[in-house]
């Protein structure tokens, strides 16, 4: 997470983790970014004979019922949605052994 911060002479810049929150770039030689990208999967459909006989202005009116409920924004999510963090070494390292960070029997 990038932080503005003002000292009367100008705006400085602070990162911190965003899974820990440990300041970055102060003491530090590097810092890391992560990107995770969600979106639907998408397989090839096979079309059938059947597929083409369908009402398809009735699909439609289906598919926007199922939709007339939902907001733009879990319209949006449903289909794609991206976060970007900035991480720390040590959390770097924790996320290499255990990137869905599953529970670990113990």
């Amino acid at each position: 997470m990038l932080l503005f911060a003002s000292d009367g002479a100008g705006t400085m810049f602070h990162f911190i983790c965003d899974r820990c929150g440990k300041g970055l770039l102060i003491g530090e030689d590097v810092r890391y970014e992560v990107t995770v990208e969600i979106k639907s999967a998408y397989d090839p459909m096979e079309i059938t004979r059947d597929d083409l006989k369908k009402d398809f202005q009735k699909e439609i009116l289906r598919l926007l019922n199922q939709m007339k409920d939902k907001d733009q924004q879990e319209l949006e999510d449903e289909v794609y949605k991206i976060f970007k963090f900035d991480i720390c070494l040590k959390c770097q390292k924790e996320m290499l052994k255990n990137p869905l960070f599953q529970s670990v029997a113990e």
